[in-house]
């Protein structure tokens, strides 16, 4: 059985410090134009203390909290896919030498540094769990991906609240964290003070947290923290019927409802570029004048672009129409044939930061209706 550790809430610089002593480059949410962006930060102090966030479908705005609260808001349009699969990255070099070439290789990364992610929700576990199978899973090894999640240390932060367009529930994937983390906190803010529950979920959680100053929490303050997760469950007002929901897709490949949700998306790939699973990317080869050098960079890219699916002969998939039926298709069915897992873990950022705010939990209700 795990133990649960007491923190107070001013002794957050001290794990900070343990961390930078460790060796590792912090990364965590802060404000930043606007919105909680995910980025270095070197104190507590730059957490987005007193702010909290509203989301509903194509809306996002920061406000104010009426506490101190550390991470009184929900998610960040960031995920932590951006550490761990970066948007762009060298696979290798040439340069011509006389007659022949040299090539250097650059896909071992190696000046990436040792990551401590802080702040990372239950739901974004889940995704880091499900790109662990696409990436690191025995057969298909993408290097840059496993040398840097080797070096992560990983923070988790229990949701003490529901945000407008979450339904982790449905996806079993929250609002608290069962394993993947070093550590787990739990933020409360009640007459007792400003204090963290503690778990610690591996050997490197626990060494942390032996040289950080601690009690041992008491049941009440357990029973506090776990009620805060408690009702946030309660509070979520989307869900998703998962229930027979591959068969469903697949039964509905020619439906005319992907005609209704084509009318509306604008294709803009802005669903799968805040999507913590989404995975797609293209290949680019770039050259100087000279041609004398030459580089080859792996980038994000999205079923949604135009170019995705084009081929010798034509595009596969050049309707809107095709191209959303296609991500929907594979984020709830194929990805489980392919993965064992749904591709989506219900943090609902594709609602909210969706321009025309179109709802994958609405379009999966739709579907069930005229199936």
């Amino acid at each position: 059985m795990k133990s649960h550790l007491k923190i107070e809430s001013k002794q957050l610089n001290i794990l900070f410090d343990s961390l930078k002593e460790h060796g590792y480059t912090i990364v965590g949410p802060t404000v930043r134009e606007g919105s909680i962006v995910y980025d270095n930060i070197g104190s507590a102090n730059e957490l987005p203390i007193g702010w909290t966030d509203e989301q509903s479908a194509a809306t996002y705005r920061l406000k104010r909290r009426g506490d101190n609260s550390y991470f009184g808001y929900n998610l960040s349009p960031y995920a932590w896919k951006r550490f761990l699969f970066p948007p762009s990255v060298k696979l290798f070099s040439a340069v011509r030498k006389g007659k022949s070439f040299k090539i250097n290789s650059d896909s071992k990364d190696a000046s990436v540094p040792n990551y401590a992610f802080i702040g990372v929700r239950p739901c974004e576990l889940q995704a880091i769990k499900i790109q662990d199978k696409v990436f690191n899973n025995g057969q298909y090894i993408d290097t840059v991906y496993k040398n840097r999640k080797e070096k992560v240390f990983i923070v988790a932060v229990n949701c003490t609240q529901a945000g407008g367009t979450c339904f982790c529930v449905s996806m079993n994937s929250g609002p608290k964290a069962d394993n993947g983390f070093d550590i787990a906190l739990t933020e409360v803010i009640d007459k007792g003070g400003h204090y963290f529950i503690v778990e610690a979920g591996s050997e490197k959680g626990n060494e942390l947290m032996s040289k950080i100053p601690h009690t041992v929490a008491g049941q009440s303050e357990i029973e506090n923290a776990n009620k805060l997760v408690q009702t946030t469950a309660k509070q979520m007002n989307k869900s998703m019927d998962t229930k027979d929901i591959k068969e469903l897709l697949y039964a509905n490949l020619e439906s005319r409802h992907w005609d209704d949700v084509a009318s509306r998306c604008l294709t803009c790939a802005n669903c799968t570029m805040v999507c913590p699973t989404c995975f797609c990317t293209t290949v680019e080869d770039v050259t100087d004048l000279t041609g004398d050098n030459a580089e080859r960079w792996k980038r994000w890219d999205s079923c949604f672009t135009m170019d995705f699916a084009k081929v010798f002969g034509g595009n596969f998939r050049s309707s809107s129409r095709a191209r959303y039926r296609q991500w929907m298709t594979h984020k709830l069915a194929s990805w489980i044939d392919q993965f064992g897992t749904s591709g989506c873990v219900g943090c609902g950022r594709c609602i909210t930061w969706c321009p025309v705010g179109i709802d994958i939990t609405e379009e999966v209700k739709r579907l069930k209706i005229e199936d």
